[in-house]
């Protein structure tokens, strides 16, 4: 019999009864739940248990410092995912967020079973390495994508940063070559739900994403905007064992 390992999640929210709300409701889920009360103890707790971390939490309003500051840190030094609360119904927060590397937002007051089938969501595609028999690596314009290890090789020979959600839009892009793929299509499979009327959040991962690649954002040439539709990934994919 296989026993699967719990996955612990840090997260950080200044209201007392919220925190350990929600920390009760994933410890019933099967999580192991690190908290912190500010920004100063989420540092602290993020340096202590960052091997261990599946997924961080951060509530964009604290008293010491702001949940974007604290997920510039953790993209600094780590590619583990990033779920942003945020109060302001305002897109701003959540664009910024996600251009600073967060893989999901959630707006609060929020309901605790919907933030769990977003974090179950993303436990999926970054713990997925089942590529039923499927050669292992995607090679592009000189770029390696590796499906099991999920990581992306530069032209160079560097290891290019990518965020959960980067890898998860890159491989789909990669797996579709030469298929105009609408924006609906593409925040189902990396994000899990349906596309809001008036969200940009799928822009700003495109956005992110050519930056990553040197896609010249004017005039990109592997990740191409289909206007009024979506985007095709418009360059040559092979699949190879190596």
């Amino acid at each position: 019999m296989t026993v699967t390992p719990k996955k612990t999640i840090l997260a950080v929210d200044d209201d007392e009864k919220t925190r350990h709300l929600l920390k009760m409701y994933l410890e019933k889920n099967q999580y192991i739940v690190r908290l912190a009360h500010d920004g100063l103890s989420f540092r602290t707790e993020f340096e202590r248990y960052r091997n261990e971390l599946s997924l961080v939490i951060l509530d964009v309003m604290l008293p010491d410092t702001d949940g974007f500051a604290l997920c510039r840190m953790v993209r600094e030094r780590s590619s583990v995912p990033v779920i942003m609360l945020t109060a302001s119904a305002d897109d701003t927060d959540r664009i910024v967020g996600l251009e600073l590397g967060a893989d999901d937002y959630i707006g609060k007051p929020y309901n605790p079973r919907e933030l769990l089938a977003r974090i179950k969501a993303i436990h999926r595609r970054s713990f997925a390495t089942d590529t039923a028999g499927a050669p292992r690596y995607l090679h592009f314009a000189g770029f390696r994508l590796d499906r099991l290890e999920r990581t992306l090789v530069s032209p160079a020979g560097a290891l290019v940063a990518l965020t959960g959600m980067d890898f998860d839009l890159l491989r789909f892009f990669a797996e579709h070559a030469g298929e105009t793929l609408d924006r609906s299509r593409l925040v189902e499979h990396t994000r899990g739900r349906d596309l809001r009327a008036f969200d940009r959040s799928l822009d700003v991962q495109v956005s992110r994403l050519r930056q990553r690649l040197d896609d010249d954002g004017k005039q990109p040439v592997m990740i191409k905007t289909v206007r009024g539709t979506g985007y095709v990934f418009a360059v040559d994919v092979t699949a190879r064992h190596d």
